[in-house]
């Protein structure tokens, strides 16, 4: 898919939201991590990594049927990111705090960002939305369940 398609989803996503963002639609990540997206507070921008979003789709639904979606519910999450009153406060937050609640924060965050999305995705299928959310949530998850078993 060329980026000239994925900057059209941008741009259509972006059209229904009345919001003053930067989004940069890259090849990839520059790092060994597969990261999809990133918000930026400092710069209150998005970059999205069309070559990332494509490899992650790849590996949860193996194939490219379902790319395009998979790429609005992405850069849907970082929307959520963008525009989470509370954002900057947990991230101060982060700053200070111990794993247990650090662990806490970044699944608090997380959820923000994900019932944003489910918002402004009402052409997507939710049992497709409700998985690719339930595969993000996973590792925060797991982290705060950790941290309530016994030592």
């Amino acid at each position: 898919m060329t980026r000239e398609i994925f900057q059209n989803v941008v741009d259509e996503m972006l059209g229904h939201l009345d919001c003053k963002l930067n989004v940069l639609v890259e090849d990839a990540f520059p790092g060994t991590r597969l990261v999809g997206g990133k918000y930026s507070m400092n710069t209150n921008s998005i970059t999205i990594f069309t070559e990332d979003v494509t490899e992650q789709c790849l590996r949860m639904f193996s194939g490219e049927e379902v790319l395009l979606d998979y790429f609005k519910v992405v850069f849907a999450h970082e929307l959520g990111h963008a525009h989470d009153k509370e954002l900057e406060e947990l991230a101060e937050r982060l700053d200070w705090a111990d794993e247990q609640e650090r662990n806490q924060l970044m699944l608090r965050i997380e959820e923000n960002a994900w019932r944003f999305a489910r918002s402004i995705l009402p052409d997507v299928a939710p049992s497709f939305l409700e998985e690719i959310e339930s595969q993000s949530l996973a590792p925060y998850y797991q982290a705060v369940e950790k941290d309530l078993l016994p030592a």
